[in-house]
């Protein structure tokens, strides 16, 4: 397995979208047969031949210095996340290749799910590089499962998003959501391409979504660090919550997302209604917090 096509799909894509103008070069009359740079101007641009480049966009990144890569980067005016992806791209070009490897089912360690419980006052929950949910705390629960239908296996957000008849309906702001969706799997392929779970998934969505096809397509990729996502909740209403997305460190590809609010916002007001709203269901129901251990146990 290689990732030649990636590589050179990424390229053209990248290309296409940068003007002569934008590279400052002079622009003379005349139609041109391309929408953006021609290879040769991306060449001229980094500082390379035109026959190295052409090696370049043919897919082949094995050998190529860190160097190189910056100035390719600059030419095509990646931001953080494209350059981010192009190198991961050619840091697994001239990785060996061993075979794609299955890892199983994915649990969280206790002591990531104790911390998760002990974050009472925002929505907090970790997943995995391929969107698999392992595991919230309550108030990220009464958040996206308000009617208590929290599966007892990973959920992933993926399948979710692009199979489920309803996702569109409850998932404010379906289409943006989608398009971030898309680039988290994208960049996570090329930063663990061997991961046969991985890609076994992206085939699934491939295969099953014609939204996901056409996504996957456009060669978009996005760091997902920071930002701000609408919500609908049945009990509380409409909303927005600001997210922070950190990497755990010993936990290699898992990340914890937290959600929080401004104080004097509608998404604080929410967010304290919500809390609210979880304690009485709770209490109601005779219910005392979730032991995660518990679950695991059952």
């Amino acid at each position: 397995m290689t990732n030649n096509s990636e590589v050179r799909e990424f390229l053209k894509s990248r290309r296409a979208r940068i003007t002569p103008e934008m590279a400052g070069l002079p622009v003379y009359g005349g139609l041109r047969r391309v929408p953006g740079l021609r290879r040769e101007e991306v060449a001229a641009v980094s500082g390379m031949s035109i026959d190295y480049y052409n090696r370049l966009e043919r897919g082949n990144l094995t050998g190529v210095s860190d160097s190189i890569l910056e100035s390719l980067a600059r030419a095509l005016k990646l931001d953080d996340a494209e350059r981010t992806y192009l190198f991961d791209l050619a840091r697994a070009a001239n990785q060996k290749r061993p075979r794609q490897r299955r890892r199983g089912p994915q649990t969280l360690n206790p002591a990531v799910q104790h911390l998760l419980d002990g974050m009472t006052g925002i929505p907090a929950f970790v997943q995995n590089g391929r969107l698999d949910v392992l595991g919230m705390n309550d108030l990220a629960r009464a958040l996206y499962h308000p009617n208590g239908d929290e599966p007892q296996q990973p959920r992933n957000f993926a399948r979710f998003v692009f199979l489920d008849a309803g996702s569109r309906e409850q998932v404010p702001g379906w289409e943006s959501t989608a398009q971030d969706v898309v680039a988290i799997l994208r960049q996570e392929a090329a930063r663990d391409p061997h991961n046969r779970d991985l890609t076994d998934l992206i085939g699934e969505l491939s295969t099953r979504s014609e939204d996901f096809r056409t996504m996957w397509a456009a060669q978009n990729v996005r760091l997902h660090r920071t930002g701000v996502k609408p919500f609908h909740h049945p009990v509380v209403g409409d909303f927005e919550l600001t997210f922070q997305a950190m990497q755990l460190p010993g936990d290699d590809g898992l990340t914890l997302i937290a959600y929080s609010a401004e104080p004097g916002t509608r998404g604080h007001d929410a967010l304290n209604l919500l809390a609210t709203w979880a304690a009485t269901a709770r209490s109601e129901a005779g219910l005392k917090t979730p032991d995660p251990g518990a679950r695991r146990r059952a």
